[in-house]
């Protein structure tokens, strides 16, 4: 199976770069070798599968179109993953669209957030809550070092 590449826009130099689902290591610009936020939609199950695993933590935003709440979280979301680029990733998966995910996990209610580490789940949020909540919530599960950085 062949993944689509997300394209990701260096928030340093405004180089385009295409970000893919690797294991190991965390993307950084083809140009100035920033670290880029590392988000992603997964399409599929194999393909949700292959993004959750990560040498840094993984976000899982459960979310809906028609979900007001998911559109208020959503853009706190982005943010993290701009500020903590290269010590999450971030996955974005439409439960209409990937429900036996949303199955997998027991997901009820959208938004729910799930972090994972090492492909397992470590800890949950449901629900929509203010930025600064959920930045106290994903900062314990933050590598102290960007991956690959020496």
């Amino acid at each position: 199976m062949v993944m689509a590449a997300a394209i990701v826009t260096c928030p340093n130099c405004g180089k385009r770069n295409r970000v893919a689902a690797v294991a190991e290591g965390v993307p950084r610009c083809a140009v100035c070798k920033a670290h880029l936020p590392w988000i992603v939609d997964a399409a599929d199950i194999a393909e949700f599968d292959a993004e959750l695993s990560a040498t840094v933590p993984v976000l899982v935003e459960f979310w809906a179109p028609w979900c007001g709440p998911c559109k208020w979280v959503a853009p706190v979301v982005e943010r993290l993953a701009h500020d903590d680029a290269g010590h999450l990733k971030v996955v974005k998966v439409n439960i209409d669209e990937v429900p036996a995910v949303a199955d997998r996990y027991g997901v009820r209610a959208v938004p729910t957030l799930l972090l994972a580490r090492d492909g397992e789940e470590v800890d949950r949020l449901a629900g929509a809550v203010p930025q600064p909540q959920l930045e106290a919530w994903v900062q314990p599960h933050l590598s102290a070092t960007p991956a690959g950085q020496t």
